[in-house]
């Protein structure tokens, strides 16, 4: 069975915040939605300081508490792991939001854009009334995923059937694939690299690995 998830290597993400712009530009996300985002962490103290950064987002959990919350079943979670939430079933009641450990949840009550009261190009061509007063949250551009797949392409192979945010990293510090898979690109990241999940002890099986350090 497959299962998608998403590899982090935290020692080349350069936070450019590529992730980020990609993630708005494919998704048209309102201002102050941020689907994909990148922390700044300083640790040490001085002389000694060092910076990481932290690409997040929806970590597409095995056990999401957001979906065990919901009262509609709006948020479902696919064969392939993905966690989808379903516009027309959600009542907007914010369970989900608050449940979720990694704040990767947003409701906008209001179509908002970047610049003024008229969308850009990219915002009008991404605008979707049935985002408005319901919960929203990255999808793994799972779209571009279905597509890819129909033609034969390989997600996290193939950039069209791969998120975008991973497309686009220019430092490739993002990796997408089938964790299932014990030939995949990130069944090989995990194998050869020490790593960790974000929460894990809440038990919820994220889907986000982050690498810090090779194996020895």
């Amino acid at each position: 069975m497959t299962r998608y998830v998403m590899v982090v290597d935290l020692r080349r993400c350069v936070g450019c915040q590529t992730c980020t712009v990609a993630c708005r530009h494919t998704n048209g996300t309102p201002p102050g939605v941020q689907w994909r985002s990148v922390l700044d962490v300083e640790s040490g103290e001085y002389p000694d300081v060092r910076r990481t950064f932290v690409p997040v987002g929806c970590q597409h959990c095995a056990k999401p508490p957001c979906m065990y919350v919901c009262p509609t079943t709006a948020t479902r979670q696919r064969d392939d792991g993905i966690v989808t939430i379903n516009y027309d079933y959600c009542i907007g009641c914010g369970y989900c939001i608050v449940a979720c450990p990694y704040q990767a949840r947003y409701k906008v009550t209001k179509q908002r854009y970047a610049y003024g009261s008229e969308p850009m190009e990219n915002e009008a061509l991404r605008e979707d009334p049935g985002r408005i007063g319901v919960a929203t949250k990255c999808t793994y551009c799972f779209d571009r995923i279905d597509a890819g797949r129909s033609q034969g392409l390989i997600p996290g192979v193939d950039p069209e059937a791969t998120p975008s945010c991973v497309s686009s990293c220019i430092a490739a510090a993002l990796h997408f694939g089938d964790i299932e898979d014990a030939e995949s690109n990130v069944s090989g990241l995990l194998r050869e690299n020490e790593h960790f999940r974000m929460h894990e002890e809440l038990g919820a099986e994220p889907g986000s690995y982050y690498l810090w350090d090779k194996r020895q």
